[in-house]
């Protein structure tokens, strides 16, 4: 139990520090603004600094692949578009429980405006209890379930193409209807990169095998992130920062043995000048609602895996209630016309949601697994090892234990 009273002494501390935080963040911001204005000024030497000692950076950035101040009016959507959205949720797997397995249930979603049709709000749930699914990945040294993340996620993309393609495909079906696939995320899985190649090799597949099918039927894929705590776009504002001529961080930041930082840039290096700003903090300041700010190319080292054509753009997206990163592959960034459509239904869905996309929102309500239904899966579960003729079926005694406490 919390004892609210022992936690009330510590606020007002806590309220002076906060508000000390806010007024050195909008001095951070004035300076990120000035510093944006004069990367502006030098675009086209940042962008042969980028081209030459990219490689000789020790930090990652975006590439802008539009002007630093791009602002845009994003169009209002057609009237008649469907949106597609998956999201995921599962039940890990524990020792405690009367079986070691674990479940992921997909919720999709698909809604239809203007065009007098149902929508699709259903979940898809799967449960894993052999042994490959269970103990394979273990030969990598990765947890069942930090996997079971990994295979999550790669079942949202493939639900989402299936249900999408199969949607678009037929012949006179939708296909001439404006339509767009939602994730909640980004499309950058930077957790796949430090994997066995074999490992990352069996998330990849399917996952990008998805996207294919996706851009095979032109059917635009759009991950929206909420509250995002990028800062790409900042990172590539340090090459303005930097004091030197050649922004060499390797020769002018790093002690050529060790290859770690020099001890006077142990806390901060020179170019830091903004930090900790994030990108959605500075382009706040710059858009107006219903504007977008200009595309980004994602540098991720991850992405050296992605096909070419499904290398990761983005751009920040006022939708009113917040500045939100959209992230989208490249062949739908490089369709300008594409793009507009897609990012304006993306601003029809945060505003029917009331801020935030209504179709994502839905697929997490039909995914989320909720203690009363995980309590009915594992009651479900009980009867069916009991009907196969197991004994001593039922839970550890620790998990006996926790559920029922006298105190």
């Amino acid at each position: 139990m919390l004892d609210l009273i022992k936690l009330a002494g510590q606020l007002p501390d806590m309220g002076a520090h906060l508000q000390e935080q806010a007024a050195t963040g909008r001095e951070r911001i004035e300076r990120g603004i000035s510093l944006l204005q004069e990367a502006q000024a030098d675009f086209q030497t940042l962008q042969a600094h980028q081209n030459t000692w990219g490689d000789r950076l020790i930090f990652n950035h975006g590439i802008p692949l539009e002007p630093l101040e791009t602002r845009i009016p994003i169009s209002p959507p057609s009237q008649a578009h469907t949106v597609f959205a998956t999201d995921g949720s599962q039940i890990a797997p524990s020792h405690h429980e009367i079986a070691y397995c674990y479940l992921i249930n997909i919720g999709r979603v698909m809604l239809h405006y203007g065009q007098s049709l149902h929508p699709l709000l259903d979940h898809l749930p799967e449960i894993f209890y052999r042994s490959e699914d269970l103990y394979t990945s273990r030969k990598w040294g990765i947890r069942t379930d930090e996997w079971l993340g990994y295979r999550r996620t790669a079942s949202e993309a493939e639900v989402l193409a299936e249900m999408a393609c199969k949607w678009v495909l037929p012949p006179g079906a939708h296909g001439h209807i404006p339509n767009v696939a939602m994730v909640d995320g980004s499309l950058v899985y930077w957790f796949l990169e430090n994997l066995p190649a074999e490992a990352r090799q069996q998330i990849l597949e399917p996952l990008l095998g998805a996207w294919q099918q996706l851009r095979e039927t032109r059917i635009p894929l759009i991950g929206y992130i909420s509250s995002t705590r990028s800062v790409e776009a900042v990172h590539f504002l340090r090459l303005q920062a930097c004091p030197h001529d050649k922004p060499d961080c390797q020769t002018h930041c790093l002690d050529g043995e060790t290859k770690e930082r020099k001890p006077e840039f142990r806390d901060t290096l020179p170019c830091q000048t903004i930090e900790p700003l994030r990108d959605s903090t500075l382009f706040e300041q710059l858009l107006q609602p219903g504007d977008r700010s200009g595309l980004w190319l994602s540098q991720a080292r991850i992405l050296n895996q992605y096909p070419e054509a499904d290398q990761v753009c983005f751009c920040y997206l006022h939708v009113g209630t917040e500045v939100a990163r959209i992230e989208m592959p490249r062949w739908v960034a490089e369709d300008s016309q594409l793009l507009d459509q897609s990012l304006g239904i993306v601003l029809g869905q945060v505003q029917k949601g009331f801020g935030y996309p209504v179709a994502i929102a839905e697929a997490h309500n039909q995914a989320v697994i909720r203690g009363g239904d995980r309590a009915r899966f594992f009651a479900l579960l009980e009867q069916q090892l009991l009907k196969a003729g197991l004994t001593n079926v039922g839970v550890s005694y620790k998990e006996t234990r926790k559920r029922g406490s006298v105190a």
